[in-house]
């Protein structure tokens, strides 16, 4: 685990932008161990998962129009601002419904010739969290160095390397704040799905890693985006982040 200390807003000026602005290759992901994970915020609830590679940054702007050009998806108009703004390209993809995230994973997957799909919330929260069941994915303190949050004071999205800080153990990146992500659990009994990790316009406290929101499916928003799951079955995958 990650040693952290506390801060403040006067401790915490903005991040500098990443050093390299460039978009992740579509299938950069990071293995997560099979094994039991003590979830929830009292880490009381006790699950066992097998091994999986989970996007290590969120979907990008950049990915997301290349499967908008791809598939003639319809987009909104907030949507199509969003694809054709050059500097937020290596952002976080937002302005996506439920069903979108859906329909990206399976592009992708004739993409890449493997099995991809969202993260189910128990796999999300066991690569933010570790075997160690911390807090935040860098430990259990919270630091605004690390995410992007409220305490960040950045008030919009971030480019998806922005934070390294802020990696789980796993190698995960930007599991806490930034955008909210939407994982494959079924539907609650009005019909929401959830998403995970918080966003730009959550405290430390609703960045923390056990933090479950419903969402309307149907509505995308400016603070929700999603992250690739690759299962380990598929004997094509590799990972580490790196291009095939």
């Amino acid at each position: 685990m990650l040693a952290s200390s506390v801060s403040t807003l006067s401790d915490c000026p903005r991040l500098a932008p990443p050093a390299v602005r460039e978009v992740p290759p579509l299938d950069a992901c990071v293995p997560v161990s099979g094994g039991i994970y003590h979830l929830g915020d009292a880490r009381d609830r006790i699950v066992a998962l097998d091994p999986f590679l989970i996007g290590r940054w969120p979907v990008t702007t950049s990915h997301l129009r290349r499967f908008a050009e791809a598939t003639g998806r319809p987009m909104s108009a907030a949507l199509r601002d969003r694809l054709e703004a050059e500097q937020l390209a290596d952002h976080p993809a937002t302005e996506v419904s439920f069903a979108d995230a859906v329909s990206f994973c399976s592009w992708a997957a004739r993409e890449l010739g493997r099995s991809v799909r969202l993260a189910r919330g128990d796999e999300w929260e066991a690569a933010a969290r570790g075997a160690g069941g911390s807090i935040r994915p860098w430990g259990d303190v919270f630091d605004a160095d690390r995410c992007n949050s409220v305490e960040s004071a950045w008030g919009w999205t971030v480019p998806v390397r922005a934070h390294p800080s802020g990696a789980a153990a796993s190698g995960a990146e930007q599991l806490a704040g930034n955008v909210w992500e939407w994982v494959g659990d079924p539907p609650d009994e009005d019909g929401w799905r959830s998403v995970r990790g918080g966003s730009y316009l959550d405290t430390g406290w609703g960045v923390r890693a056990a933090r479950v929101l419903p969402a309307d499916p149907e509505r995308p928003s400016a603070t929700t985006g999603f992250r690739i799951v690759i299962d380990c079955g598929d004997s094509r995958s590799s990972p580490g982040g790196s291009p095939r």
